[in-house]
């Protein structure tokens, strides 16, 4: 079905360009998404759990191996309702997760209850099965995400291997007026003066132009925010989404803009949504640290409508958040399945644990109530890559817009939510914010995809709008392969 665009905002969707050799792409290393490894952990942690049970004293199957499933059952159910009573979870986990959750739990018990009862080979059984669950556990959480999809990408993330062409603020000065051939990415520690926010190391990747003469240009700034559970690498590793930006700066003579990944969260599970609370003052952080520290340090342009923000998920609904909330700074932003507005459960829920009960300061970051009190924006544009549940034979599929590139889920997919029950939250969001900006002079544009919540997915739809939305910020694009 044709997709109708309001004039003057984003042409249909390019073709994502193929990446370059020497990346860790979706399909390079060892799957940790299918193929064999998970399915031999699978398999070891079920059969040392089996071999840690099997004893043949009485004793044992009356009283402690009951007590050890029942330590299972409590830990799987635990883990469920933390999950869901802090909202952690855009798409409920498979069971299969539960399940892995459960053994955990019954091998500790194995290890504490029996370990003066049995064999040797028993016993270090028992010894086995707890680490070996634990690690099956997270290869399940992996499978669910898509975070990491291959072992190698995991490993370069534990052992914080650096990032592509990674190079430091020292090395910059002896590049300057030199082709580069492809950009850089640089790690920096942004004060934080502004907010007082404790945040981890942050990157910013430099293109190819950014290193032509004698003096940087003001090139455009794309800030990049995560999902929920983020690094600020995350857009790198896990998204991996260098090789498409090296492809087409390449083809566009060096052009693109700076790209900021920014932390949003100050470590791997402070769902901050972007605001200032308890979780930490994320807004002023974003809005304050790092527009004065990136035009100072890499001479940025300071113009508004060559700034622009893209996020995934949580990072997302942030987005739609600065942009509508801070005009002053940015007109651009880029929603990848993003929420309706920062959440963290219910409405309740989320005034409570994101702004300490305070309802006002809820309404100042809810994007609806914000863009009825501003009222008409100017030069404001986004782009929403909205996410629906698969079609199901006989279901409805009117909010389909128009094809978007989907996430290769060969090898690199994750399961997004088996149970195909997706967050309210998620759903509609797009069509409702975009309907609402448009009343408020906001020109927008849902694409609509089916799929899972996954950085797959993510990397595909930054890949889609990078060409539309660096001919927004205002460099050059190069023409469409045919």
């Amino acid at each position: 079905m044709p997709m109708e665009v309001p004039p003057g905002v984003a042409p249909p969707p390019v073709p994502q360009v193929k990446g370059q050799a020497g990346y860790g792409g979706f399909h390079h290393g060892i799957s940790m998404l299918h193929g064999w490894l998970p399915q031999v952990l699978e398999f070891a942690a079920v059969l040392l759990l089996v071999l840690a049970f099997l004893r043949f004293r009485r004793r044992w199957w009356l009283l402690w191996a009951p007590l050890c499933v029942a330590l299972g059952v409590g830990v799987a159910w635990g883990a469920w309702t933390f999950t869901n009573d802090e909202g952690l979870a855009s798409d409920p986990a498979p069971a299969l997760l539960w399940v892995c959750i459960g053994m955990s739990g019954a091998a500790l018990g194995a290890v504490v209850l029996g370990w003066r009862s049995g064999p040797w080979w028993q016993q270090a059984a028992a010894v086995l099965a707890l680490p070996v669950a634990l690690v099956n556990t997270a290869v399940v959480l992996n499978q669910w995400v898509g975070y990491y999809p291959t072992a190698q990408a995991a490993w370069n993330a534990l052992t914080a291997e650096p990032l592509p062409h990674q190079t430091s603020l020292d090395s910059l000065a002896g590049l300057r007026n030199t082709n580069v051939g492809t950009g850089r990415i640089v790690p920096v520690d942004i004060p934080e003066s502004a907010s007082h926010f404790k945040h981890r190391t942050e990157y910013v990747y430099l293109p190819p132009a950014w290193f032509a003469g004698d003096q940087p240009p003001a090139l455009p700034v794309v800030m990049m925010i995560g999902g929920e559970f983020n690094t600020p690498s995350d857009w790198v590793r896990s998204g991996q989404i260098m090789p498409a930006v090296d492809d087409f700066a390449k083809a566009n003579s060096g052009q693109a803009p700076i790209l900021v990944y920014v932390d949003s969260g100050g470590s791997f599970n402070n769902d901050t949504e972007c605001v200032n609370g308890p979780r930490g003052d994320a807004a002023d952080h974003l809005t304050g640290d790092v527009p004065a520290y990136v035009e100072s340090a890499f001479g940025a342009s300071k113009d508004p409508a060559k700034w622009a923000a893209v996020g995934w998920s949580m990072g997302g609904t942030c987005a739609v958040d600065l942009a509508v909330m801070h005009p002053e700074l940015l007109h651009t932003f880029v929603d990848i399945a993003g929420d309706q507005g920062p959440s963290s459960g219910t409405k309740e829920q989320s005034v409570r644990r994101l702004f300490g009960g305070d309802a006002a300061a809820w309404a100042r970051f809810d994007p609806m109530t914000v863009m009825a009190a501003h009222g008409p924006y100017t030069d404001a544009v986004g782009l929403f890559d909205d996410l629906k549940p698969p079609q199901r034979q006989g279901g409805d599929n009117s909010r389909f817009r128009g094809p978007r590139p989907a996430a290769d889920t060969r090898d690199g997919g994750g399961f997004g939510g088996q149970d195909n029950v997706f967050d309210t939250g998620e759903v509609g969001a797009a069509d409702t914010l975009c309907r609402e900006g448009r009343a408020v002079a906001i020109d927008c544009t849902v694409y609509t995809t089916e799929g899972g919540h996954t950085w797959q997915f993510a990397a595909a739809a930054f890949t889609a709008s990078l060409p539309w939305l660096t001919g927004r910020l205002g460099l050059p694009t190069p023409s469409p392969s045919p």
